[in-house]
């Protein structure tokens, strides 16, 4: 059980390095979904499944296409990015700097972690999050969902073409009945 911790942590970090000093945004994101694969490791070692599969879910699914929507979208390359300023460059080190002491301050001091015995194993586990969902919060539940239908239900509305508002300007001319095309090419 130790050494999978161990290999999730290694292939977390390893990954996460790889996401801030990848060249290419494509492959820093790549290197981002395999750190929060790995990071759903650690639910999963955590025996919390829910939380791991929700976990894969949202932010390997999700999330990390709509990241590369974006980074195609968008076209990043080194010729377009601007030079970033000396002050900016400064204002990281320094921050990383005490981000860096802060870690080192909290590991020295120590963290009283409570002992694995007094942990409930059953917390994180499906069936349990499930009976605490349909019976406990039956009604937030049941609200988010019509909260989540009306919103894809508006995405859908606010997507489609409205075929009536796309007439020719001459059709005004003609009582609002579109041109035909052939109408349109004489008029050309």
């Amino acid at each position: 059980m130790l050494a999978l911790f161990y290999l999730f942590a290694a292939i977390s970090v390893i990954s996460a390095l790889m996401v801030v000093s990848a060249r290419s945004p494509i492959n820093s994101v790549i290197a981002l979904v395999v750190c929060f694969l790995s990071i759903a490791g650690h639910y999963i070692l955590l025996n919390a499944q829910f939380l791991a599969m929700v976990h894969i879910i949202v932010y390997t699914g999700a999330i990390m296409v709509l990241f590369l929507f974006v980074i195609m979208l968008l076209n990043l390359n080194k010729a377009t990015e601007p030079m970033k300023a000396l002050g900016t460059r400064i204002a990281a080190v320094i921050a990383g700097g005490l981000f860096f002491i802060t870690l080192l301050a909290a590991i020295r001091h120590g963290i009283s972690i409570a002992p694995a015995n007094e942990f409930d194993g059953g917390v994180g586990l499906v069936h349990s999050v499930g009976m605490s969902l349909f019976t406990e919060f039956l009604l937030p539940f049941e609200v988010s969902s019509v909260l989540f239908l009306s919103a894809m239900v508006g995405v859908v509305m606010l997507a489609k073409k409205d075929k009536t508002s796309h007439l020719p300007l001459d059709a005004a001319q003609d009582g609002g009945n579109p041109l035909s095309p052939a109408e349109l090419e004489r008029r050309g």
